[in-house]
């Protein structure tokens, strides 16, 4: 059962790899491999001192990702939702055209630095 769950994991860190490459082809391979390590990889050693350090550094990256996009002017992100787990961003919900969607992409992935960030952003035309 075991080797059954490391299989899985393994398919589901290779997926998310191709998709942070795929999206918008920013994520540099050195990207790709610690996004891998960071799905795949878990680790036992430091216990909850470690996971609280990680939080927290989460939390500071979905705050200063979600400052970023409410920051530009131009950018309407009232229906965006930001995740950040791991040191690898998400963006969903909602924008109302191309132009909103590429400048979300845009204005995170300067905020995140050298992390990913994973667009799982919709359209919906007619919005605002």
């Amino acid at each position: 059962m075991k080797s059954g769950r490391r299989k899985l994991i393994g398919f589901i860190g290779a997926h998310a790899i191709a998709l942070v490459c795929g999206l918008g082809g920013y994520a540099s391979l050195a990207d790709a491999q610690t996004a891998e390590s960071r799905v795949g990889g878990r680790s036992s050693v430091g216990g909850s001192a470690t996971l609280r350090a990680a939080d927290a550094a989460s939390q500071k990256l979905q705050k200063q990702v979600a400052a970023a996009l409410q920051a530009d002017p131009y950018l309407d992100d009232e229906h965006i939702n930001i995740s950040a787990e791991r040191g690898i961003v998400v963006l969903s919900g909602l924008v109302f055209d191309d132009w909103d969607l590429r400048a979300a992409l845009r204005t995170a992935r300067e905020a995140a630095g050298h992390r990913p960030v994973i667009d799982r952003l919709s359209i919906e035309e007619g919005g605002r």
